[in-house]
């Protein structure tokens, strides 16, 4: 299965590198398996950043590896994707034993909503019911350097403004 990671630059070598924000998933190497999600983050990194120029990696995932490896796949939004998700947002030292996290990918929208939550202003029972009315893009998540060894570097393609 293709895997893509966007970067500004080629990262032919992943690494586990410690985020300096909390994220959805954690720390770790964040893949999807779609190509376009990559160039919108890519994209999206470059505005922000200032670059003039950005990459979307391509991997090859070996899923008969993965299945060496502790893994949680959330394939919808669920009360213990919300708690997981929860947990990485609001405790930086949160851990947790997997060594590859699947799910959804949170956009614009579904951050609006976990703000929500997280003010009390949304119930868990009615953010789940949003978040199961968007279409979202999904991610692979490797959390230890271990779990990197199912990911095959195949090319970079250079994304211009």
């Amino acid at each position: 299965m293709r895997v893509y990671h966007g970067s500004l630059e080629r990262v032919p070598t992943p690494e586990i590198r410690r985020a300096t924000r909390t994220l959805d998933y954690g720390t770790g190497f964040y893949t999807t398996t779609s190509a376009k999600q990559a160039e919108d983050w890519v994209r999206k990194r470059m505005g922000d950043s200032g670059a003039r120029k950005g990459y979307v990696n391509e991997y090859e995932l070996d899923l008969e590896a993965l299945k060496q490896f502790h893994c949680a796949f959330f394939d919808s939004p669920t009360d213990e994707l919300l708690e997981f998700v929860m947990n990485n947002r609001l405790d930086r030292n949160f851990t947790h034993n997997y060594d590859v996290v699947y799910g959804p990918v949170a956009n614009d929208r579904v951050y609006a909503c976990f703000t929500l939550y997280e003010g009390g202003v949304m119930s868990k029972e009615n953010l789940l019911v949003e978040l199961r009315t968007y279409e979202l893009v999904d991610q692979y998540l490797f959390h230890t350097e271990q779990a990197l060894t199912a990911l095959t570097f195949i090319k970079a393609k250079e994304i211009l403004p």
